[in-house]
């Protein structure tokens, strides 16, 4: 039976082709299913074999162990030499943008918060 290894929710293409090569260096027979077009489920790569999985799993904990050092190193260089995403780097590039989401979080949270108001009321 087989068993999942990577639910593809917020994966980037560039991991995503990373595990794969992986499981193919390793000789892991493996497979994927697309999301669904409704959004309920978002794909995944699954491991055919049971008895390939525990050793599949090792391998993506090294690999996402390395990844995540990788990241935070090119994250800290990004905000070093300025080419990293901010908020005031967003505002600038996209300002009608910004003030349109935190407007959008203003209502949301006031819609929230009046029940509360008009109990206390």
């Amino acid at each position: 039976m087989s068993k999942l290894l990577l639910n593809l929710r917020h994966v980037g293409d560039d991991e995503y082709h990373d595990v794969c090569t992986l499981l193919d260096q390793h000789r892991i027979a493996w497979y994927r299913t697309e999301p669904s077009p409704w959004g309920i489920s978002n794909g995944g790569l699954w491991i055919r074999e049971d008895d390939d999985h525990a050793r599949a799993r090792e391998l993506m904990g090294t690999y996402q162990a390395q990844r995540s050092v990788r990241m935070r190193a090119e994250r800290e260089q990004a905000l070093q030499d300025g080419s990293a995403e901010t908020f005031g780097s967003l505002l600038r590039r996209r300002p009608g943008f910004v003030v349109l989401v935190l407007l959008g979080m203003g209502v949301a949270a006031a819609l929230v918060l009046l029940p509360f108001m008009l109990l206390r009321g």
